[in-house]
Order: C-alpha cells, then sequence, then structure tokens
C-alpha cells in the first residue's frame, strides 16, 4: 500500500477517535450556567411572564375606555294594522306596517367622576406588582439553585471522604492481616479492622445514593434531563467579606420586591379610594348617532317620514341617592389601605429578622471554616503519626480505626461549614433582594 494511503487512514483514525473522546467527554456545569438555565427553565418563572402579560393586557382593555365606541343596531318590526290617524272624520294612514330600523352610533365620555382615569391607573399598578412578584420568583429560583448547587458539591465531597476511608481501612485491614499471620496481633485486633472496613463500605454506599439524589434535586430545580451526564465546576476557595449589619438592612428594605409591591398597593387603594367617590359626580358623554327607517329591508324607502336623520347630543346621569352605599364603598377602600399599611410594618419587621439571622449564620459558618480548617489539619497529622506507629507496632489498631474516623470527620466538618458557608452567603443574597 502506498506510504500516503497509510498516512491518509492514520490521519482518519486519530480524528475519529479524538472526536468520539470529545464527544463523550463530560461537560462542566458552572453555577452561572445552572442559574441561566433555571431562569430559562422554571415553570414558576414562565408562569409569572405569564401572569404579567395578562396584567398588561388589562392595562390596554382599561386605556380603551378613554377613547369612543362605535355600535349598531338594527330591528324590524311588523303590525297587525299600518298605523292611521283620523282628522275631521277622515282616516289617514300615517305609516308602514312593516318597519325597518338601523343605526350607528358613536359614544365619547367626557366626564365620569375620575372613575375610567382611576381604573386605568389601577391597572397600571396591578402589572408593576405582577412584574415585582416575577422578580421575588427570580430570587427565589436563583436562591434555590444555590442552595440545591452546594448541597450536591457537600454530598459529593462525602463520597469521596467515604470512599477514601474505604481505601484507608483497606489498606488497613491488609497489614492487619499480615501482622496476624505472623503473630504480631491478636485476631480481635484483625476482627475490629475487618469490622470497621464493613462499615465504611456500608456508609460509602449510602453516600454515593446521598449524592445522587442532591444532584438530581439539583437537576430538578434546574430543569433538565435527571439522566444527564454533567460535571460540577467546584469551588474550595472563598473571599470572606465585611458586612454592616445596619447596611445590609437598609439594602434589603430598599430592595424587597414584596415591600415595593406594598407600597404600589397603597398607591392603588388611592386610586381604589377615587374610583369609589367618582358616584359623587355625574356622567356626562357625547353621543352623535345617524339612523335610518324605511318598510324596506335596508331601510331606505320611507313613504311618511324621512328615511334618514343625524343627531349629536350631551348626556348626563347623576345617582345622587343610594342609602349611603358610595359612603360605604368609599370607608371599605381606607380600611383595606390602612390594614395593608399594618401588614407592611409587620413584612419589615420580618425582613429586619430575616437579615439579622442571615448575617450572624455568615459570621458563624465563617468562623467555622477555619476552626475546620485547623481541626483537619490537626486530624491528618494525628492519622499520618498512628499509621506509621502502627507499622511500627507500637500502637493498636484502636488507635488507628480512632484516628481514621476522626479525619473521617474532619473532613465533613470542613466541608459542611465551607459549603455551608456558601448556602448561608446565598440566603444572605436572597434577604437582600440580589440574584
Amino acid at each position: 500500500m502506498p506510504r500516503f494511503s497509510l498516512t491518509v487512514i492514520l490521519f482518519l483514525l486519530l480524528s475519529f477517535t479524538g472526536a468520539a473522546q470529545e464527544t463523550g467527554a463530560e461537560q462542566t456545569l458552572t453555577l452561572a450556567e445552572a442559574l441561566q438555565t433555571a431562569f430559562i427553565n422554571n415553570p414558576s418563572l414562565r408562569e409569572a411572564d405569564q401572569t404579567h402579560n395578562s396584567a398588561l393586557a388589562e392595562v390596554r382593555s382599561t386605556q380603551a375606555d378613554f377613547f369612543f365606541k362605535a355600535s349598531t343596531h338594527y330591528n324590524f318590526g311588523s303590525l297587525q294594522d299600518a298605523p292611521f290617524q283620523r282628522i275631521n272624520g277622515i282616516q289617514m294612514q300615517v305609516g308602514d306596517r312593516d318597519v325597518h330600523h338601523w343605526d350607528v352610533t358613536l359614544t365619547q365620555p367626557l366626564f365620569t367622576g375620575f372613575a375610567i382615569t382611576s381604573r386605568y391607573q389601577m391597572a397600571n399598578i396591578s402589572a408593576k406588582i405582577k412584574d415585582l412578584e416575577k422578580e421575588r420568583t427570580l430570587l427565589d429560583v436563583s436562591q434555590a439553585v444555590k442552595t440545591a448547587w452546594f448541597t450536591s458539591l457537600l454530598t459529593g465531597k462525602t463520597e469521596k471522604v467515604a470512599s477514601d476511608t474505604v481505601s484507608a481501612l483497606t489498606a488497613h485491614a491488609k497489614d492487619a492481616e499480615g501482622f496476624f499471620r505472623h503473630g504480631v496481633i491478636p485476631q480481635n485486633d484483625l476482627l475490629k479492622s475487618k469490622v470497621a472496613l464493613a462499615n465504611a463500605l456500608q456508609e460509602k454506599e449510602r453516600a454515593h445514593a446521598d449524592a445522587q439524589i442532591a444532584l438530581a434535586r439539583l437537576y430538578t430545580v434546574i430543569g433538565i434531563d435527571l439522566n444527564a451526564v454533567r460535571r460540577q465546576e467546584d469551588t474550595e476557595t472563598i473571599q470572606p467579606q465585611t458586612y454592616d449589619l445596619q447596611a445590609l438592612t437598609a439594602e434589603a428594605l430598599n430592595n424587597s420586591p414584596v415591600l415595593a409591591s406594598y407600597r404600589l398597593g397603597q398607591e392603588s387603594f388611592d386610586q381604589a379610594i377615587a374610583l369609589a367617590k367618582s358616584p359623587y359626580y355625574p356622567e356626562i358623554a357625547l353621543t352623535g348617532k345617524y339612523e335610518q327607517n324605511g318598510n324596506d329591508f335596508g331601510a331606505e324607502t320611507n313613504t311618511y317620514s324621512n328615511e334618514h336623520n343625524a343627531s349629536v347630543m350631551v348626556t348626563a346621569k347623576w345617582d345622587f341617592f343610594e342609602w349611603g352605599k358610595t359612603g360605604a364603598n368609599i370607608e371599605k377602600q381606607k380600611l383595606s389601605k390602612l390594614a395593608l399599611i399594618e401588614k407592611m410594618k409587620g413584612v419589615e419587621d420580618q425582613i429586619k429578622l430575616e437579615i439579622k439571622s442571615a448575617f450572624l449564620d455568615l459570621q458563624v459558618a465563617e468562623n467555622n471554616i477555619g476552626t475546620a480548617r485547623e481541626g483537619l489539619q490537626q486530624a491528618r497529622e494525628n492519622t499520618r503519626i498512628t499509621d506509621l506507629q502502627y507499622r511500627n507496632q507500637v500502637t493498636t489498631s484502636t488507635e488507628v480505626l480512632d484516628s481514621r474516623r476522626f479525619l473521617s470527620q474532619a473532613e465533613t466538618n470542613y466541608y459542611r461549614a465551607l459549603y455551608g458557608y456558601m448556602v448561608a452567603l446565598a440566603n444572605l443574597e436572597r434577604a437582600l433582594g440580589r440574584k
């Protein structure tokens, strides 16, 4: 075979192998990508979008009330006898038996006691409130993704700790078997090693299942296939910051979508009060009308009167007495506004408590990281020394197993403190209104 052909075939084989490896490579998922995917796939956010769009449609509906309305009517009537009048005893027909009528009417409201304006403003405020509800849903989804993300990383680390423990205890059990065969240690020391290894194997299986469950929960929150294969981008570095509780509280109160909704709710009640007062004023409208009357289908033929006519008129309507109904409606809206103000005060207190709790949790988590890191270093050194002593038979299996248990617990505590800090930070960001 020519050398050129062999080169081409080798190149193609290498290309296909590289493509296969690239296709089968595990994709890395970052937290930012997870958040963006969740914002697209989350059904609660899609529901919030549709609710906001519905509120915008209501705005357009109320806006239409400012403009004229056009209507048309058509009716047909048939009399048993043609209408007539008697003049000086002489009977004279004055109309047709069959009467066709149609008209076109244009009505423009001139003054409604501010009712139309109030309804329009209330619809606008409602749309803004729905937009804030969407913002609140975004914050909830963001917090849920971050919590699930760091919980998944924690369970993954816990699984690794369990796997490392199994590896270490497997090696220790092998050493113990060697010492036992040579009569260096008693059988019960060997049995302790094997029992510890069996327990570690069970904990490893439980840790693996917990990691898979946490990952599936994360995928559910994100909105991707539960069977997808993704590698989470991990980070074990944090950058602690100095926070001022008073500044955090002020930021939370200013950015809270719930409080913003309540502020808009007060404005909406002001408009509702104005709407309730509208019956105190007359309603005035301008009406233009064109009509035709006749004895044929198109109402174009009329022997007895003019077949078409047009008119313009101004109408006023005023219901000036309704047994106190208007006053009761006004009082109802005022009391509802006062109730909302009191509810808003309770929400402010709740936000202050939430901020303080998140602030203290973050401080505790940050302090725990330092303590856990120091404990981990000590546990590793203790394990190293104990393993060395056991190989030189100056200590027992019990000491080795204890040191390994201390190390596993120290590693677990460190990762819990680390990812606990990140979860606490996510909770604080949620309380501050940060996505």
